[in-house]
């Protein structure tokens, strides 16, 4: 069987891409397909449940975090052992980092990667005017290839009919299908987007329903013949462990679930053993480890039971106390603050390593791209040292208490601007609420095994 590929994207946000793509790989998947998912943009919550459904790590793809052969070789290289690739867009098709480039957006990754796009379109109450929609994106970028339109949010099959009929007069690309209105197929959501996959809202009769209503409602044979594809003709970058040995405690559970699998990756290869442990339900940092990475997640959802298991607080404030380096990003860096007010006003301890509280706001503190650049030599790196992620979140630090420890990071937001000096260092402790993604720049998880390794300080 050939290989299979299309992106899923839409005209905006909230019009049911992770609706689509989930129900799409659980669909295919059932049918005996290997689906290796993918999420275009800086995301954690989506190749979240993209993994829990297909069985596979979904890796993200980004114009402008990575660069371009960074994004076909990982795509290339990934589906190699793969039926079919499904790529979850972001935002609308053409939005991205910039109002007249492509740098970001979907349209960018489906035309570097030459997959076809299925549009879906909320189509809620829209008659006539849909095919007027339809016909914008179809023509805005001839260099974009469709494989057609679903419909989602559709009122009834008589209101499909009629948006089928519009689409078939004035647009060139063919309908697909429609998604009709249910409250069933709403996720739940939070203040950082969906609740995650950890949390297992969809599974069971959920999953199987959503199944069924993508089998009735969208063709996807002939979308699957529409999506034959050809792998880029690019090198695969393999990456090659260097023997080193350095075993790395990772915090991984419903708190701490927000990693790029590729910053796991490149930290295996560059000589971690990585050992996974949870915070919320163990008691102590696992033994014997050279350094300790906390990714982001929702801590302030868990605020109460972290405080309350105060025997892996005292452990983790021990580590950091003796030197043992720490790598910590957004909801890490809360869990190492001395406590996080939660949405209610509720203050609950946390680990302590730095001197300084977070808080919650009702409004997000910060949104979109970085690239940041190392100050002074630190665990990342040298000085002068250049990464790219991007920063999320609802949270601060409260009060003054951190002045002196922001002296890691200068970070530049978009169109260059300088955003704020970044990134805490207390001891061999290093934290920010930037998302660091380690493949535009692959040397900084070298940088950092060799620095845990040369410390030398156990947990």
């Amino acid at each position: 069987m050939k290989k299979t590929g299309v992106v899923i994207a839409a005209t905006h946000s909230g019009s049911g891409k992770t609706t689509l793509a989930l129900g799409m790989m659980a669909a295919l998947k059932r049918r005996g397909l290997k689906v290796q998912p993918f999420k275009v943009g800086p995301d954690f919550i989506d190749p979240g449940h993209h993994a829990a459904i297909t069985g596979l790590p979904s890796r993200n793809l980004d114009g402008w975090m990575l660069s371009r052969s960074y994004n076909l070789s990982l795509f290339s290289r990934l589906m190699k052992d793969a039926d079919c690739g499904v790529v979850e867009g972001v935002m609308g098709l053409f939005d991205g980092f910039s109002p007249v480039l492509d740098a970001g957006s979907t349209a960018e990754m489906a035309k570097w990667l030459n997959l076809p796009v299925l549009l879906i379109v909320d189509a809620a109450s829209m008659a006539r005017s849909a095919a007027a929609v339809v016909k914008g994106f179809e023509a805005f970028d001839p260099d974009v290839k469709f494989a057609g339109v679903v419909f989602n949010r559709v009122g009834s099959q008589n209101h499909l009919s009629i948006l089928k009929e519009a689409i078939s007069r004035y647009c060139d690309i063919p309908c697909l299908g429609g998604i009709i209105r249910d409250d069933r197929l709403v996720m739940p959501e939070r203040h950082l987007g969906l609740v995650t996959s950890e949390e297992a809202f969809l599974s069971g009769e959920k999953l199987d329903y959503l199944v069924k209503v993508i089998e009735d409602g969208l063709d996807l044979e002939s979308l699957l013949r529409t999506c034959e594809i050809a792998l880029p003709d690019v090198p695969t970058k393999e990456l090659v462990a260097t023997g080193r040995e350095a075993r790395v405690a990772v915090a991984r559970d419903a708190a701490f679930c927000f990693y790029y699998p590729d910053n796991l990756e490149f930290l295996e290869k560059a000589g971690a053993e990585l050992v996974f442990f949870s915070p919320l339900r163990d008691e102590v940092v696992p033994r014997g480890c050279h350094g300790i990475y906390f990714g982001g997640g929702y801590p302030e959802v868990f605020a109460e039971t972290l405080s309350e298991n105060r025997s892996m607080r005292d452990s983790v404030r021990e580590a950091g106390g003796k030197g043992c380096p720490i790598y910590a990003e957004c909801g890490g860096l809360m869990f190492l603050s001395e406590g996080i007010t939660t949405f209610d006003g509720t203050h609950y301890p946390m680990a302590g390593v730095f001197p300084f509280s977070t808080r919650m706001l009702r409004r997000f503190r910060a949104l979109g791209y970085r690239e940041i650049r190392l100050r002074k030599n630190s665990p990342l790196g040298r000085a002068g040292t250049v990464v790219r992620g991007h920063e999320f979140h609802y949270s601060d630090i409260s009060g003054d208490d951190a002045e002196g420890f922001k002296q890691a990071y200068d970070v530049i937001e978009r169109k260059g601007r300088q955003a704020t000096v970044e990134g805490f260092r207390i001891h061999n402790t290093l934290a920010s609420y930037v998302h660091l993604h380690f493949g535009s720049n692959p040397e900084l998880a070298k940088n950092w095994v060799d620095f845990c390794v040369k410390c030398d300080v156990l947990t």
